[in-house]
């Protein structure tokens, strides 16, 4: 290890060590390590091509990545013998690591998902392919000024990503614009606008299995570099004019879409990256295999969430338009081949694309689309007659005189198998949001949970959790996450429960100084850390959590001699950078925050603190000092979660509404040690269906919260009255759309029984231990083996 160490030093970065930096050190370490891999990842795709094995295409628009460098030293088993090697050369590995950057490739849970499912597919052994944008800056580096949200460009590549292979022999012509000619069932798509995407390879090593599988990253380059006759007219613009607009494809993750601009470069980005994939998946077929009719038995495509919902348009042109395949033979391989997992039940994210500018950007795909519902619509009606109102629910174009294109109904449509991500949520997906699918094709509704994977949220987020664990079951955990359950048997054992308290204070203990060191805000390892971390999202409710932290104030303020429980509340997560509701919400915590931490009379009994910059690596650091893990989303709005479970696999204790994963979390380690409140989703719904409801009622009614809202909208909190106002009118004159204030009074008095159980150190301690011993099934494991059973019906290769 010493010896290839200093050889790619020396040789491949051209340092020698005695004027190395560590940044060289980590370059060298790290390019050491992928070779590793390399050798690795040639020997996983021999057998998968010698075998025949069926390949899992995940098209995703995030993958929300963490550093790699520890990763792949514990997945090959050198971790220790590259700490010994590096050390013999006067280097620590600690400090490598934390110089690496995490990359800027997702934003909050679908980007995670997407990375723990490429990591639990290595470490199955399931031969996978994950495809999406190679972003220049992702989605972007979260800045404070003032309390309000700052967005800068995340330029998490200007060092170079050490883990990255360019691959320039794989790459594809990526049309746009134009006009289409017909021909027969066929058509040329001409006069296009043309760039091409070209690859670059990440591998995904597994833990415990020799696989190593791909995640293929699409960058964007001109057709023409550059117009050298502009450049030498001296108009230097118009001559990198191409570049600039090749590029402009992959600089962003999620461009602001509340212009038409940035609507159309999402568009734009969809379609770029699922033909370069599409591609790319028909070439791998068609390098083994003449006949499409195996299709089926050797590739699966999976929609992650509705951004690739183009993939199966572009499959139909490719087959039909490129390669000749007749219409129908198409259409059923591409229903036996893809399949659509469901992330949420909220309308923003279920993507509808205007009919005008799908015809301008893609006029093949809009025709291939209409194509495809008439022809299940006229099957419709053949075999059911007529039914307008049917049709209209099912339709894949809606919106009358302004047609709008439903990626949601049109990923239904193409895919054999759907899913939803939690019990909770299938069944909503079938019966609230495609109630008529479900009707017409109810086998091919199911539900695959979420799941995280513990290599990377415990293994890795917490080394002396990790430790403990496997001093007491040992650590086949790390592949077998249910062997988490024989942590029941220690849940009461004193000594078990005081070691578990040590570590979760030196966690904290690390928060605090991090806090500090970030914020200039002393906190108190010893008062409860009470955390919610996720996008910043009105859905979510992080302003019930804010109007909780001030009544709780005003209550400390009026009754000062009560033995009150110390809490620290810590928040994190971004804001849609057009999205200034979420925007305001995210200046009403630090306002608060900023008022309530410098008040003598209550600063050593509540602070609030809002950690910039939400990432990986910050989550790696604040799960595993978590006591109490805030998750109160309204009930039927928040699909899975899977911060609910890296936080309760850490040992925080949720207090969340019955909503997503939090049902199952609930029946996992048991109502006694879970705090749920508010609402069902079926007494949403009711209360929705009545019409009665009038938050305005509420606040007249409810002392406490009234006081908390009227100090936020008087100035409180802020110089100018006017600032909350927008908050303060959702709640009361907008009716309060998410029902925070229904659920207030169910969240106050469930906060009361925290504060009580928190007063039993040794019975907190049980409830931790049993909500780690609880999480076995929340392992990315499980959920890819539901999978790869139920939805893909693909085979592992053998360790």
């Amino acid at each position: 290890m010493k010896e290839a160490l200093l050889a790619r030093l020396v040789l491949g970065l051209g340092v020698a060590p005695e004027t190395a930096t560590q940044r060289d050190w980590f370059q060298a370490t790290a390019v050491t390590l992928r070779e590793i891999l390399v050798e690795r990842w040639h020997e996983t795709n021999r057998r998968v091509h010698e075998e025949g094995l069926k390949q899992v295409s995940y098209l995703s628009m995030e993958f929300l990545l963490a550093r790699d460098l520890e990763n792949a030293l514990m997945s090959t088993g050198l971790l220790g013998e590259c700490r010994q090697a590096l050390a013999e050369c006067g280097v620590d590995l600690n400090d490598l690591l934390g110089l690496e950057a995490t990359p800027a490739l997702g934003n909050g849970g679908l980007g995670r998902l997407a990375a723990c499912f490429m990591d639990s597919m290595a470490c199955l052994g399931l031969p996978a392919i994950g495809y999406g944008i190679r972003y220049e800056f992702g989605m972007f580096r979260q800045e404070i000024a003032d309390g309000w949200q700052v967005e800068r460009p995340d330029d998490w590549l200007s060092d170079s990503n050490p883990w990255e292979m360019l691959r320039p022999e794989r790459q594809y012509l990526i049309r746009l614009g134009g006009r289409v000619e017909h021909h027969g069932e066929r058509a040329s798509w001409i006069d296009t606008e043309n760039l091409f995407a070209i690859a670059y390879d990440t591998l995904v090593p597994g833990h415990g299995h020799s696989a190593v599988d791909t995640l293929r990253l699409w960058s964007a380059k001109p057709v023409q570099a550059m117009d050298l006759a502009a450049f030498n007219r001296g108009d230097y613009a118009q001559a990198l004019a191409p570049r600039v607009r090749a590029k402009t494809v992959v600089r962003v993750l999620y461009p602001d879409d509340s212009t038409l601009e940035g609507r159309e470069l999402r568009l734009r980005q969809e379609h770029f990256f699922v033909s370069a994939s599409i591609q790319d998946i028909i070439r791998r077929f068609r390098e083994d295999y003449d006949d499409w009719a195996l299709l089926p038995q050797k590739a699966a495509i999976h929609l992650n969430d509705t951004h690739p919902a183009l993939a199966p348009a572009e499959f139909m042109r490719q087959l039909v338009d490129e390669h000749e395949v007749e219409w129908n033979a198409a259409w059923d391989l591409a229903t036996a081949i893809f399949s659509y997992t469901n992330h949420t039940l909220m309308p923003e994210a279920l993507e509808v694309w205007p009919s005008e500018m799908m015809a301008r950007l893609l006029p093949r795909h809009l025709q291939i689309i209409e194509e495809i519902n008439q022809r299940f619509l006229s099957g419709l009606r053949e075999l059911h007659g007529e039914n307008q109102d049917r049709d209209g629910e099912v339709s894949l174009i809606t919106g009358g005189d302004h047609p709008q294109i439903n990626m949601g109904r049109m990923s239904v449509l193409a895919s054999r198998k759907v899913n939803g991500v939690s019990k909770l949520h299938s069944r909503l997906v079938r019966e609230q949001l495609f109630p008529q699918f479900a009707s017409i094709y109810p086998d091919r509704f199911d539900n695959v949970t979420n799941g995280i994977t513990p290599r990377r949220w415990l293994a890795q987020a917490n080394h002396a959790l990790s430790a403990l664990i496997d001093e007491k079951i040992g650590s086949t955990w790390r592949s077998d996450l249910a062997r988490l359950s024989q942590l029941e048997a220690f849940s009461t054992d004193v000594d078990f429960c005081a070691r578990l308290r040590d570590i979760k204070q030196a966690n904290k203990l690390a928060l605090a100084n991090l806090i500090h060191d970030r914020l200039g805000v002393h906190v108190d390892p010893a008062s409860m850390f009470d955390v919610q971390v996720k996008r910043i999202h009105e859905y979510k409710r992080q302003l019930l959590n804010l109007i909780g932290v001030v009544a709780r104030w005003n209550a400390i303020r009026a009754e000062p001699e009560k033995d009150w429980v110390p809490r620290t509340v810590v928040m994190a997560g971004k804001a849609a950078s057009a999205y200034h509701m979420a925007k305001l919400i995210i200046k009403l915590a630090h306002d608060i925050g900023r008022r309530i931490n410098a008040d003598p009379l209550t600063s050593d009994r509540l602070k609030l603190v809002f950690l910039p910059d939400y990432n990986v690596s910050l989550a790696e650091r604040i799960i595993p000092a978590a006591d109490l893990s805030e998750q109160i989303s309204l009930a039927g709005t928040e699909a899975s979660g899977t911060g609910n479970m890296k936080l309760a696999l850490n040992g925080a204790v949720t207090i969340g509404t019955a909503d997503g994963a939090n049902v199952e979390i609930a029946e996992a380690v048991g109502p006694d040690d879970i705090f749920i409140f508010g609402m069902t989703v079926e007494e949403v719904a009711a209360l929705r269906a009545s019409g009665t409801y009038s938050s305005r009622e509420i606040y007249r009614t409810n002392h406490r919260l009234q006081e908390a809202i009227d100090q936020i909208g008087a100035g409180e909190f802020n110089s100018d009255p006017a600032c909350f106002w927008p908050i303060v009118d959702s709640l009361l004159d907008g009716n309060d759309h998410f029902l925070l204030l229904a659920d207030f009074d169910s969240y106050w008095t469930a906060q009361a029984r925290v504060d009580h159980a928190w007063r039993d150190p040794s019975a907190w301690s049980t409830k931790a231990a049993r909500n780690i011993s609880g999480s076995g099934i929340f392992s990315s494991d499980r959920s890819i083996r539901d999978y790869v059973e139920r939805i893909w019906q693909a085979e592992l290769l053998s360790p």
